[in-house]
């Protein structure tokens, strides 16, 4: 929105007065293509003759950015290469237009392809070439070092092109001062803090994990080593060392790879957004060779939920020209089977679309994408939650690389987390959390301000700002603050009045933020933030405690019917992290509600029966009464004689329990009769057979007072004349009506009367499930 704001002032000065241009830098997954889909349309808009040439590198983008103009009705003209692109220019025709720099050759590089798109982009340019139009051309991923060169290149083929450049990462130190030379100054900037704090883009949380890589036998390597290198000079066997040290950092070991991949199988099982299949995680190996070992790994555990998607191409030509060296050639025939197995018979292409597509919208088939630089860029899957980096990268391709995973998904996402196997921020072994130096030292300091953090630190910041907050909303609870207090203040009478539902969120999201964030943090609390154990384990029973509130507070209320979407997440912290007495609850209860599990009391002593349920005698009977009211409240549409009478034989027994006429057993045991009642009402003896088995004629038969034969005669009229479709359409309502009115007449029914009849039965008709067709 900020930047819509700004495009009528800077836009109107920099394209009809100054014929400049600049660069625009919002952070990553701050919705770039739809600011140049906006650009657009207010240039088109505004300047005469205008035409907006969009040049990106990613098909991704590409594709995404024609969809995005199709949404807001403008035609966009593709070009398919640059003499198409030429040739378009040439006219008058098209004025939104795209290009795609190819990948030229098997594998390109970014400069490859760039000086390849250069090199056509001129080929055979006319002297007397002009394009046509006032153009403003987008070019993106501007911070690269080499779009100096494209710049030069777009500029001879539009020389009076107003330029302007995107970028989703800060320019590097180093071309700062070339990129804002050639490009122009900054349009507008927005950074990755402001993203965070507009709710944009989430927070991410960084972790280190060191896994080890050791020589078991150092004796053996170097008698192999001797063995292999003899009748070769000293000079020889110094590059062959040199070699064997670079190959040895280079390539990991199986089993350090087999330890990382039980790693990330374990995390599976463990992380909520993972082990609830809502979340997804990418793996960044350092090789394709070792992508395909980690997939071939991944498959022996029987973690079959992941795909390979990088830039290789299974072929025979590449087996057959790779170099002469055996194990070269053995690594390209082993990346060939792989592959082979993987796709299992179907085209790569397919293959890729299909595994993406998963990723994105169906997280529980596709856990895991395993990359090496292929979606690192471009790539928006709002599942992603976790990256685990497993290769050397920084500057540009780190920063893009980690905000895979910061895109919102919502409420149970509420970070991104980054697992850093290559120990890519070393200054956090000095415990700075500082994370402008190392990896981003490229970069200056005010442009990656609160990028990533210590997930402990801000775990244990939340945990203890959580705490303070719950200890701010329980202060007004009224004493001595015993659980009937807690109720009373949670739901009291008016439990669905927006104050109590206000109190009850606010209970449940600190309740389970304080859960995440202990989680997130307990294994260092002792360790690194100077807590003794007797600390810890008092922070235990205190966050139990809450937790336990919480589900007598939910019990009583009823929002167990309605559950938050952390709920899921918060069991699995709860019984690992807190052992948390109340779990049992949850496990008692299962998929039951209250009333549901009062029925078992017909079989089993009530008293054992709501033994689990949390809090005092007293606070599990307003649960019950609670929970009885809000059933009946929700059948009373559907029979409101009956479920009437039950609603006032409830005030009795709540009215008898409060002033101490009965016991509590006797209480339990009449509560329990009223929930058959309530759930099962064709086994009271309400009913005569013909009636009992149908809620429909058992809502009749209410109505007109115990009349079988009218409620039978009036029942078959009604499931008569009943169409299709009658919910919506008033003729078919209106011939109900009609045959409600005409046997109300067969049974003495006045005119006058029937009429006011039909409508009331009518009105009974619209809530019975019966009768849905």
């Amino acid at each position: 929105p900020c930047v819509f704001q700004m495009i009528p002032p800077f836009f109107s000065r920099m394209l009809f007065l100054e014929k400049k241009g600049g660069i625009i830098w919002n952070t990553q997954g701050s919705g770039k293509s739809l600011i140049m889909v906006w650009l657009t349309k207010w240039i088109i808009e505004n300047v005469s003759d205008s035409r907006v040439v969009i040049i990106t590198d990613r098909d991704e983008l590409d594709d995404q950015i024609e969809s995005l103009f199709i949404d807001v009705n403008e035609k966009v003209r593709r070009a398919k290469s640059c003499k198409d692109l030429r040739d378009i220019l040439d006219k008058s025709e098209d004025p939104i237009v795209c290009s795609l720099i190819h990948k030229y050759g098997h594998n390109a590089g970014k400069q490859a392809d760039i000086d390849q798109y250069r090199k056509e982009l001129l080929k055979d340019l006319p002297k007397d070439f002009k394009a046509k139009g006032n153009i403003v051309a987008f070019i993106d991923e501007c911070h690269r070092t080499n779009s100096g060169k494209l710049h030069e290149a777009v500029k001879t083929l539009m020389p009076d092109a107003v330029l302007i450049g995107f970028t989703g990462t800060p320019l590097l130190k180093k071309d700062k001062k070339t990129s804002l030379e050639i490009f122009g100054p900054y349009i507008h900037t927005y950074k990755f803090d402001e993203g965070v704090t507009d709710g944009v883009v989430l927070d991410l949380r960084y972790e280190a994990r060191d896994i080890d890589q050791d020589l078991s036998s150092q004796d053996k390597v170097d008698l192999w080593f001797e063995q292999k290198t003899k009748g070769l000079t000293e000079r020889a066997k110094l590059q062959l060392k040199q070699s064997w040290t670079s190959i040895n950092k280079l390539y990991s070991s199986k089993q350090r790879l087999e330890k990382i991949a039980s790693d990330i199988v374990f995390d599976m099982s463990l992380k909520p957004r993972l082990k609830e299949d809502r979340g997804t995680a990418m793996l960044v190996a350092n090789s394709i060779y070792e992508a395909c070992k980690y997939w071939e790994i991944f498959m022996s555990m029987g973690f079959t939920k992941c795909a390979v998607v990088t830039s290789y191409e299974p072929t025979t030509q590449s087996v057959r020209t790779a170099t002469s060296d055996l194990s070269q050639e053995s690594e390209e025939e082993y990346k060939k089977s792989i592959y082979e197995r993987m796709l299992g018979g179907k085209k790569l292409s397919e293959f890729e679309k299909d595994a993406k597509k998963q990723f994105k919208e169906n997280p529980a088939q596709m856990k895991l994408l395993i990359v090496v630089d292929k979606l690192l860029t471009g790539f928006d899957a709002p599942s992603a939650t976790y990256l685990y980096i497993d290769k050397s990268m920084r500057d540009h391709d780190l920063f893009q690389a980690i905000c895979r995973v910061n895109r919102p998904d919502g409420e149970d996402k509420d970070y991104g987390y980054i697992v850093d196997y290559m120990d890519l921020f070393r200054n956090l072994q000095l415990a700075v959390s500082d994370y402008t130096t190392e990896a981003f030292d490229g970069f200056d300091k005010e442009d990656v301000e609160g990028l990533i953090k210590n997930r402990y630190d801000e775990a244990k910041s939340e945990m203890e700002g959580t705490l303070a907050s719950l200890e701010a909303l329980f202060e007004n609870v009224p004493a001595p603050k015993a659980d009937i207090d807690f109720i009373e203040y949670f739901c009291g009478d008016d439990s669905d009045g927006d104050e109590k539902t206000a109190r009850r969120d606010t209970l449940y999201t600190l309740t389970a933020a304080l859960s995440r964030s202990f989680a997130n943090c307990c294994d260092k609390l002792v360790s690194e933030y100077g807590y003794s154990e007797n600390d810890v384990n008092h922070l235990r029973e205190e966050i139990s405690g809450y937790n336990k509130i919480k589900e007598m507070i939910k019990l009583a209320s009823c929002d167990y019917i309605d559950l938050k979407p952390y709920e899921a997440d918060m069991r699995y912290i709860l019984d690992t992290y807190i052992r948390a007495e109340d779990s049992r609850v949850i496990s008692e209860l299962g998929n039951m509600s209250i009333v549901e599990l009062l029925l078992k009391g017909k079989t089993t002593t009530p008293v054992d029966l709501v033994k689990d349920l949390p809090g005092t005698d007293e606070a599990k009977a307003e649960m019950i009464d609670n929970n009885l009211q809000h059933e009946i409240v929700k059948k009373m549409s559907s029979n409101s004689v009956y479920y009437g009478k039950l609603s006032e034989m409830l005030k009795k027994i709540i009215l008898q329990r409060k002033t101490e006429a009965m016991s509590y057993e006797e209480y339990l045991r009449q509560v329990v009769e009223l929930a058959e009642a309530i759930l099962h009402p064709e086994t009271t003896s309400n009913y005569p057979d013909g009636v009992k088995d149908s809620a429909t004629r058992r809502a009749l038969y209410d109505y007109f007072e115990n009349n079988v034969e009218l409620t039978i005669d009036v029942d078959s009229a009604i499931r008569t004349s009943i169409q299709p479709g009658w919910k919506r359409n008033f003729q078919k309502q209106q011939r109900i009506r009609l045959a409600i009115y005409k046997k109300l007449l067969l049974h003495m029914y006045t005119e006058d009367r029937a009429t006011e009849e039909a409508n009331n039965v009518f009105d009974i008709v619209q809530r019975q499930e019966e009768y849905d067709a």
